[in-house]
C-alpha cells in the first residue's frame, strides 16, 4: 500500500473546509485534518472511495471535538461567532459553493446539533449519499434522513432571505461603515432591516466593544442596533482606526486596524436592499486569519 500522500493532498482543501464549517475555528480545523492524515496512513488496504473515507473521517473527528466539555461550553454562548477567514490566506483555496461558507451560513450551522451539522454538510455540500454517510457515521439511513430533514428545516427559511449580489453587498457595506463611523443613527436606521440582529463576539468573559461592556447576547431590532452603533461611535477615543475592505468567507467585509493589526472584523448579511445581520468579531484570538494591514 502506498502512503497516499498525493491523494490526501488533493482532498486537503475540501477536508479543511468541512472541518472549518463544523467547528467554526481554523486552528482546530487544521488539527482535525492533521489527525485525519494520520488515520489515512493507517487506513485499510481496500478503501472504495478516498474522498468519502476522508470526509467522513473528518466529520467523525469533528463530532468528537464538538462533544468535548470545552466545545459545549463555547457553543452555549449566544454571542459566539465563527472565526472570519480570508479563504486564500487560510489555505482553503477555491471553495465550492461560497454561500455555504459565508458567515451567515456558519452562524446558522451553529444552531444545529453536531450530528445535524455533519449530515447536512456531507449530503448537501459534498454530495455524499445517505448510505455512505450512514455507514461511516455508524447510524442508520433513516436516522440520517431524519437528521438531514431537521437540519434543512432549521436553515432553509433564513437562507432563502439572505440573497444579494456582490455589488449590492459592497454598496450596503460602504454605506453602513460610513454611517457607523459618523454615529449617524438615522442613516443606520435607513440601512437596517426592522428585525436586524447584531452579534458582537469579544471572546469569553467580560464582553467589551469600545467603552460598551457586557453586550453578551444578540441585539435584536434595527432601532436597538442603530442606537448601539451610534453610541459606540460617540464614545470612541484615541487615534482613528484604519478601515479596509476585505473579502472574508467569500463576501465583502470591513476590517479595522490599529497599529497595523486587526482589532475588529465587520461582516454583514444583506437582502432586499437592507442589512439583516451585523456580525462583529472583536476577539483578537479569532482575528488571526484576516491578514495584516496591507
Amino acid at each position: 500500500m502506498t502512503d497516499g500522500t498525493e491523494t490526501f493532498e488533493t482532498q486537503r482543501p475540501a477536508l479543511l473546509a468541512l472541518a472549518y464549517r463544523m467547528l467554526g475555528e481554523l486552528a482546530r480545523a487544521e488539527d482535525v485534518v492533521q489527525e485525519a492524515w494520520l488515520r489515512w496512513q493507517r487506513r485499510p488496504d481496500e478503501v472504495g472511495s478516498a474522498k468519502a473515507f476522508l470526509l467522513t473521517t473528518v466529520a467523525r473527528l469533528c463530532l468528537d471535538e464538538l462533544g468535548s466539555a470545552r466545545a459545549r461550553r463555547e457553543e452555549s454562548r449566544s454571542d459566539r461567532l465563527p472565526e472570519p477567514v480570508d479563504l486564500e490566506r487560510a489555505g482553503l483555496g477555491r471553495v465550492e459553493m461560497l454561500d455555504r461558507i459565508s458567515m451567515a451560513f456558519l452562524v446558522l450551522l451553529q444552531r444545529l446539533t453536531p450530528a445535524e451539522r455533519a449530515v447536512l454538510l456531507l449530503h448537501d455540500v459534498f454530495d455524499m449519499t445517505h448510505a455512505e454517510i450512514a455507514a461511516r457515521l455508524e447510524r442508520s439511513e433513516p436516522a440520517c434522513r431524519q437528521l438531514l430533514r431537521r437540519a434543512r428545516e432549521n436553515v432553509a427559511t433564513e437562507r432563502r432571505t439572505l440573497r444579494a449580489s456582490r455589488d449590492e453587498h459592497r454598496r450596503l457595506l460602504a454605506a453602513f461603515m460610513e454611517a457607523s463611523a459618523r454615529g449617524d443613527q438615522r442613516a443606520l436606521l435607513e440601512l437596517l432591516a426592522e428585525d436586524a440582529v447584531l452579534i458582537a463576539d469579544a471572546g469569553p468573559g467580560v464582553v467589551r466593544y469600545g467603552r460598551i461592556r457586557n453586550i453578551g447576547r444578540p441585539v435584536v431590532g434595527g432601532v436597538k442596533v442603530a442606537a448601539l452603533l451610534a453610541s459606540v461611535a460617540r464614545q470612541r477615543v484615541g487615534a482613528p482606526l484604519e478601515l479596509r475592505e476585505r473579502t472574508l468567507n467569500g463576501e465583502p467585509a470591513a476590517v479595522a486596524f490599529e497599529d497595523g493589526r486587526p482589532v475588529s472584523a465587520i461582516v454583514l448579511a444583506v437582502a432586499g436592499g437592507k442589512v439583516r445581520h451585523v456580525y462583529l468579531q472583536v476577539d483578537p484570538e479569532r482575528l488571526r486569519h484576516v491578514g495584516p494591514l496591507a
